[in-house]
């Protein structure tokens, strides 16, 4: 029984058509990588730079980039490695850190946009109250709490895996997570299961209060058209941030959980690469164009850079 414990290796899932396109998929995804850390590293630079971004909201939307890069080197280095080489093979330890790492980002992800849902509330329904509630302090316990619930939920996950007598060594998915790892075992998982529900359900609750504070704001904001205005154009980038992030979280533990081997691979790897690809992605984007502060104060970065350049 001891040697069904003592993997040194995984195996990942093989990309359909990895052998005649994997320089394809190489570029892509590289490029793709590329993108999202020139968006979010640009997005972060600029909110650091500019006083007049020193802002509970846009600290809250650094904390959210800065998240995304964190994730998204969870996946891409070691993806890309495994195409250029063409084997997708993964030391157990390095499984083990790159599920901690996306699934963390993830959480974390959802813990911010919770953070930034609070500090919407407070902007647009107590304004009077906003600088002494969202002060310095408030701010950094806010985005401590953020990082380290999601560092610790994750860590116990991993540890109680770790725990697990393993029969397998194959993951069926692009790369390692820990529900993955879990289905390789041979002997009760129950505790592993009821741990799962209960981070499903807290992250449920927060993504219920979310959407309950916006009901809240919406209505709220229907008497002035100055509110309006503020809430069409700082709430409305954090719902839909919040419904693309909640959609790929669904996906991704339907497909854990329930997913059939029955499934056509793209849509398998489509369902496994959502949660990695369109939220470190998307965030940067719609927070950019958006909010107005940030899309002025992103092109005159890129002006004056230019204007040096010459």
């Amino acid at each position: 029984m001891d040697n069904l414990t003592d993997f040194a290796t995984y195996t990942l899932m093989e990309p359909k058509g990895s052998k005649s396109y994997r320089h394809i998929y190489f570029t892509c995804l590289f490029f793709l990588y590329c993108l999202i850390l020139f968006l979010n590293i640009c997005l972060c630079v600029v909110i650091v730079l500019e006083r007049a971004l020193h802002e509970p909201m846009y600290i809250f939307l650094c904390n959210l980039c800065l998240n995304g890069i964190y994730g998204v080197t969870g996946f891409y280095p070691k993806f890309l490695h495994d195409l250029i080489l063409d084997s997708y093979v993964i030391p157990s330890y390095m499984c083990a850190f790159q599920s901690f790492v996306i699934y963390s980002s993830v959480k974390c992800e959802y813990s911010t946009l919770a953070v930034m849902a609070y500090d919407r509330h407070v902007a647009i329904c107590r304004p009077l109250d906003y600088h002494s509630k969202m002060n310095t302090f408030s701010c950094f316990v806010l985005l401590f709490f953020c990082w380290t619930v999601s560092f610790i939920s994750t860590l116990i996950a991993l540890l109680l895996t770790n725990k697990l007598v393993l029969c397998k060594n194959h993951i069926d998915k692009l790369y390692c997570d820990n529900w993955s790892m879990v289905k390789l075992s041979c002997e009760s998982t129950v505790t592993n299961n009821v741990y799962g529900l209960i981070s499903i359900s807290f992250y449920f609750c927060i993504f219920a209060v979310i959407i309950v504070s916006y009901i809240k704001l919406a209505i709220a904001c229907k008497a002035s058209l100055e509110c309006r205005k503020k809430f069409w154009q700082t709430c409305v980038p954090h719902i839909l941030s919040l419904v693309n992030l909640s959609v790929a979280i669904l996906f991704d533990t339907m497909y854990n959980r329930y997913g059939s081997t029955n499934f056509p691979d793209d849509l398998r790897n489509f369902l496994a690469l959502e949660i990695i690809i369109v939220p470190p992605l998307f965030n940067p984007v719609i927070y950019g164009l958006n909010l107005k502060e940030v899309r002025n104060r992103v092109l005159k970065s890129c002006i004056n850079f230019l204007k040096k350049s010459r």
